[in-house]
C-alpha cells in the first residue's frame, strides 16, 4: 500500500511540532496514600517533521501510548519519548499529559471528608541529543484576603478565590501532594469541597488573620522552593479572581536554569 506520508515534499519547510492533540485516555498516576489512582488524561503528542517528508503517521502516536500501560511514571515517559523519535524518524519528541488528581481532604474543624480535585500536568521533551526534560505541574485553588483592604477598612476586607500554578524540574521524584500542600500552606487559606458551619467560621477567620497579595503568595512559595536542593527550576504564578474588580490580579516568578540555558 502506498505510503503517502513518506512521500517527498518539495517546499523544503520543516515543521516544529506535528502530532495529535486532546486525546482522552485512561491512566494511573502515583498516589502517596494509596499507591496509585486511576484518572482520565487529555494527551498531546508531537514530533518534529523534517522538510523532506510530506507528513507523519498519526495512528502510531495512539499505538505507542500503550507503552504507558496505562501508568504514568518518569521512566515510562523517557521510554515513550525515545520510541516516538525512533518510530516516526524524528529528531525531537514532546508529550503533555493533563489530568484531574483527587485527594481526600477533611474539613478543618468538623473533619467532614470530601474529595478535592486538582488539575495536574506532566510535560516531557526529548531533543536530538537524546536529553529528556520533564516538568511536573499542579494548579491549586486558594483563597486570599487583600492586606490593603483590611488595613484601610473599619471592618471586613475583600477576599477572593484564586489559582496558583506551580511547575517544577527536579533531581528526584516529587509527589504531587507535596507540591499541592506547599501551595496551600502559602495562601491566606486553602479551599475545601465540604464545609460545615464551624468550618466556614474557621476558614473565614483564618483568611482574615492571614491576608496575602498575589505577590506575597508567589514569594512565599519561591522562598520555600529556593531552600529545596531537589528543585532545579520552578515557575510559580498566582491569579486572583478579584471580587471588587472586573479583572484579575497576577504575579509570577521563574527561578533556576532550564535545559540548554
Amino acid at each position: 500500500m502506498k505510503d503517502v506520508q513518506s512521500e517527498r515534499d518539495h517546499r523544503n519547510i520543516p515543521i516544529d511540532k506535528v502530532g495529535i492533540k486532546n486525546l482522552r485516555y485512561p491512566i494511573r498516576v502515583k498516589d502517596r496514600r494509596d499507591g496509585s489512582q486511576s484518572t482520565i488524561a487529555s494527551i498531546n503528542m508531537y514530533v518534529d517533521l523534517p522538510q523532506e517528508y510530506k507528513g507523519t503517521h498519526m495512528s502510531r502516536f495512539v499505538e505507542m501510548l500503550h507503552l504507558l500501560n496505562p501508568e504514568i511514571s518518569l521512566k515510562k515517559f523517557s521510554v515513550l519519548l525515545e520510541t516516538m523519535k525512533h518510530n516516526l524518524d524524528a529528531a525531537s519528541a514532546h508529550i503533555e499529559v493533563r489530568f484531574p488528581y483527587f485527594i481526600e481532604k477533611q474539613a478543618p474543624v468538623s473533619h467532614a471528608p470530601g474529595l478535592m480535585d486538582y488539575n495536574c500536568r506532566i510535560i516531557g521533551s526529548s531533543n536530538s541529543k537524546d536529553d529528556v526534560d520533564l516538568i511536573s505541574e499542579v494548579n491549586v485553588p486558594i483563597t486570599s484576603v487583600c492586606p490593603c483592604s483590611k488595613e484601610i477598612s473599619d471592618f471586613g476586607a475583600h477576599n477572593q478565590r484564586g489559582i496558583v500554578q506551580l511547575q517544577t524540574r527536579f533531581k528526584k521524584f516529587i509527589w504531587l501532594e507535596d507540591m499541592i500542600e506547599l501551595i496551600e500552606s502559602c495562601a491566606s487559606c486553602d479551599v475545601f469541597s465540604v464545609l460545615k458551619r464551624v468550618d466556614e467560621k474557621n476558614v473565614t477567620e483564618r483568611g482574615f488573620s492571614n491576608p496575602k497579595f498575589v505577590e506575597d503568595v508567589v514569594r512565599d512559595i519561591s522562598e520555600r522552593l529556593n531552600a529545596d536542593d531537589n528543585i532545579t527550576w520552578f515557575s510559580v504564578s498566582a491569579e486572583n479572581f478579584e471580587s471588587i474588580h472586573n479583572h484579575s490580579a497576577y504575579a509570577q516568578i521563574t527561578k533556576g536554569l532550564a535545559p540548554d540555558s
